[in-house]
């Protein structure tokens, strides 16, 4: 009959071996918690924001991850190469959002308000929105809960890339 030692350390050293192999596969921007992300200036309808750009598949996983908040001042914007639906995750987010997905014309095609964020890894399908409504999108803009009623953002809304 084996040990208690015997079956443990085995155990224990898969274990790390996971741990270490999971690590290792995670996009290098996803792991730091501190990411520099491009910085640009967009308007959505007549409301400036101050934008970090997300348009590589590292900074898109990444997102707005382990900020600790974001001024109504301030957004996210993902950019895609080309239109589709999106989807959206709020793993490790620290606080509530407003998302937007916006076409190729810059028009606001799709809007959910209050998004919660994920308490744990494995809520993350009860906390992952898409453009539900089927409308395709070439950007995805995300704001700090709230932001999207105080200044009266609609379907009918338009965003302008002013820099990116």
């Amino acid at each position: 009959m084996a040990s208690r030692a015997q079956v443990l350390i085995p155990i224990g050293i898969a274990a790390v071996i996971i741990g270490v192999v999971g690590m290792l596969s995670m996009p290098k921007d996803v792991k730091l918690e501190q990411t520099e992300f491009p910085q640009g200036i967009v308007k959505i309808d007549n409301v400036a924001l101050q934008v970090q750009i997300a348009d590589t598949k590292p900074l898109q996983t990444r997102g707005l991850m382990f900020q600790e908040k974001l001024p109504y001042d301030q957004g996210m914007l993902f950019i895609f190469e080309d239109q589709g639906i999106r989807s959206m995750w709020m793993l490790n987010m620290q606080f509530s959002l407003d998302v937007m997905w916006i076409d190729e014309q810059g028009n606001v095609v799709h809007i959910e308000k209050d998004t919660q964020p994920c308490k744990s890894a494995l809520e993350t399908m009860t906390c992952t929105f898409t453009n539900g409504n089927g409308e395709e999108a070439k950007y995805v803009l995300e704001v700090t809960a709230g932001f999207v009623d105080k200044f009266g953002i609609t379907e009918n809304s338009k965003l302008e890339i002013i820099s990116v």
